[in-house]
């Protein structure tokens, strides 16, 4: 059932509503953040995590490499026999062929040699390798006898050693991270079949609004194409959680509070709305909803209005504005780290950079400013960032979205922001 706000009590919360009546952005965070209960542990093969978060540590079960082996192909020698080789060239007996695979562990003796390929298991009396390139007839004369005519630089050479990246036991992937190709080959490498990750989380997106029609249909006067939805059903696939509900209820009636149980019903963990939570007449959410949650205003520019519960039952409930911007810049400041802290993930928050603006433009007074932007990379020495609109920042300019590459934020204390001004600029893509 859908129950009181929890957590959102102002003298439990430890947060401050400024005179103005705006709350910061970072207690609001804090707010949400001090209401989520990881998901439970799921145990995968490695082929199945991809895009998980690891709840375990991942420690290697073999050596990497397992053993010692040849970085190039070339001769398995014994450096003594070569060492002058570049000075007086060598002549050596090659007694054995070892291919990438083999178990063949052949005996070496002064003046002798073994033709060996990348990734072949190096030969216990041998300690360095010559490449193919360092001999005078190279692989086409490569069995028999060859003529070293370079010598290797030291003992060792060419061969990566047993455990030189990892033993067994060492931690290879740490707890937190998101699972992408890299982590999973390293697991892979070392020997692990399955790893212990985070389920999915479960999320319904709603979209509130009387005027909306599918994107395609005719349109009549005062409708317009639904897009919240397929935005922030990408969203949130994008944080590796899973849309189990995605509907659109009109501004009159208890759409919302349907909306919440049939998402209880799915397993939900979260329900994310857009509109329907400022301050007009016809708000579904905030009417219907209003013993679930709390809605606040927050210091920023777009998505002033905000709303936020849980339900008995520990399901997240978000309001965010209706605008696509407003909607866009609301997911990835409150409702993205709450998905990854739903998952364990270490890192919550999107990558930041500081870059200077390429031009000048305006910021709203008293509030924090998320302008969608795109960098120039055009100067490898010297990236820059602008609006990706002529419009600005209007929370309505849903087609200046596609050209937004990051949010230039700008702090509530700026009027404008000058060209040249170094300016913070938060990755969403």
């Amino acid at each position: 059932m859908v129950g009181r706000a929890r957590g959102v009590d102002r003298r439990d919360a430890g947060h401050r509503v400024s005179g103005d009546g705006l709350r910061e952005v970072e207690e609001q965070q804090a707010l949400i953040l001090a209401r989520v209960s990881p998901v439970e542990a799921v145990t995968v093969p490695v082929p199945a995590a991809l895009g998980r978060t690891l709840r375990e540590p991942v420690r290697a079960l073999v050596d990497i490499p397992v053993f010692d082996n040849s970085a190039m192909d070339g001769f398995a020698v014994r450096f003594a026999d070569v060492q002058d080789a570049a000075a007086r060239p060598v002549t050596l007996r090659v007694v054995a062929d070892l291919p990438a695979g083999t178990s063949l562990d052949p005996a070496l003796g002064p003046g002798e040699a073994a033709r060996i390929m990348t990734g072949s298991p190096v030969p216990t009396e041998a300690d360095a390798i010559v490449p193919f390139e360092d001999t005078a007839g190279g692989l086409a004369d490569s069995l028999g006898s060859i003529v070293v005519v370079a010598a290797p630089r030291a003992v060792g050479a060419h061969i990566r050693r047993r455990g030189e990246d990892a033993v067994v036991g060492d931690e290879v992937v740490a707890v937190g991270v998101r699972l992408g190709p890299f982590q999973l080959a390293a697991a892979a490498a070392a020997g692990v079949a399955d790893v212990v990750v985070s389920r999915a989380p479960r999320v319904a997106v709603v979209s509130t609004g009387s005027e909306l029609v599918p994107p395609g249909s005719p349109l009549a006067h005062g409708q317009i194409p639904e897009s919240n939805s397929e935005l922030l059903a990408g969203l949130v696939a994008e944080t590796g959680s899973e849309v189990v509900l995605r509907s659109t209820v009109p501004d009159d009636g208890d759409g919302p509070l349907r909306a919440v149980a049939e998402a209880a019903a799915l397993g939900a963990n979260a329900i994310v709305f857009t509109g329907g939570v400022s301050a007009g007449a016809y708000e579904p959410v905030k009417t219907t909803l209003a013993g679930a949650m709390e809605f606040t205003k927050v210091r920023m520019q777009p998505g002033k209005p905000q709303g936020f519960g849980v339900t008995d039952e520990g399901m997240l409930l978000f309001g965010l504005p209706g605008n696509p911007v407003s909607a866009a810049v609301s997911f990835d400041v409150f409702v993205r780290p709450a998905l990854l802290a739903l998952q364990g993930r270490a890192d919550l928050h999107r990558p930041l950079l500081r870059l200077p603006a390429a031009t000048a433009w305006r910021t709203p007074p008293g509030r924090r400013q998320y302008l969608p932007a795109s960098i120039d990379r055009s100067d490898p020495a010297r990236w820059t960032v602008r609006p990706a609109t002529g419009g600005g920042s209007g929370s309505h300019l849903a087609g200046g979205l596609a050209r937004a590459e990051a949010y230039a934020v700008v702090p509530a204390e700026a009027d404008a922001v000058e060209p040249g001004q170094l300016v913070d600029v938060m990755l969403i893509s």
